[in-house]
């Protein structure tokens, strides 16, 4: 995905509590000779150095990971939309605004593994268990369940490459930001309150002039120079 610079992400400690919070996301798999790839909806743990999940044996995830191993989760989400008559504070022009969506979006990239014998899918269930619904007693899926185990089978991503982008807001002034924070913990929609708070939390690394006026134009005309990316 395109990045442009406003909307790094600040490292580690930025990407993994939003993967961690978000919990669910989209694997990806190219396989081999493909005209598009394979696209799973899943639920997922964020462990360590790695992704532990499962799905049914059916899933034609894995004959895509036993083409070709290297796959992509996909992780979206605290977006809101955000109006173009927002866009403008004090006497600036409402009507030509532009209108923009806020939200963060992680992808983790590295080689899978699928795991069939079922003690090694109860130990990635396990794991699952105890991330997803800590404190609740439930049976030990190998014990409870060793007939079903068969029915699924694990797949454990070693990670070794992340692409995080946080687009809330850093193209613009802290005026401009702190308007749309207000106006977005008013609507108080879907999404809205986390939105704001990303918003809030990079306020302070981000001061880029404001997108609709000629100085971002300047700004922007700088930036294209210092990034051959940036028009991408």
């Amino acid at each position: 995905m395109y990045i442009p610079p406003a909307d790094r992400t600040s490292g580690e400690h930025e990407w993994r509590p939003f993967v961690e919070n978000q919990g669910f996301g989209h694997l990806v798999a190219a396989g081999t000779g493909r005209t598009v790839p394979v696209v799973v909806p899943t639920q997922f743990v964020l462990d360590g150095n790695r992704i532990l999940l499962h799905l049914a044996r059916p899933n034609p995830m894995f004959d895509a990971i036993a083409e070709q191993s290297r796959v992509v989760l996909s992780v979206a989400g605290d977006w809101a939309y955000i109006p173009s008559d927002w866009k403008a504070i004090g006497d600036e022009d409402p009507m030509v605004g532009i209108p923009t969506t806020y939200y963060g979006a992680v992808q983790i990239e590295g080689a899978a593994t699928v795991e069939d014998e079922p003690g090694a899918v109860a130990d990635v269930l396990r794991l699952q268990l105890a991330a997803l619904q800590p404190g609740t007693p439930v049976a030990d899926p190998e014990l409870a369940h060793p007939t079903r185990l068969r029915s699924i089978r694990a797949i454990t991503i070693s990670i070794d490459a992340v692409r995080a982008k946080f687009k809330y807001g850093g193209n613009v002034d802290s005026a401009h930001r702190q308007s749309i924070i207000e106006r977005l913990h008013a609507r108080g929609g879907p999404g809205d309150d986390a939105a704001a708070r990303h918003a809030e939390r990079r306020d302070d690394r981000t001061t880029g002039p404001h997108e609709d006026s000629p100085k971002a134009s300047a700004h922007r005309a700088s930036m294209a120079a210092s990034d051959p990316s940036s028009g991408v």
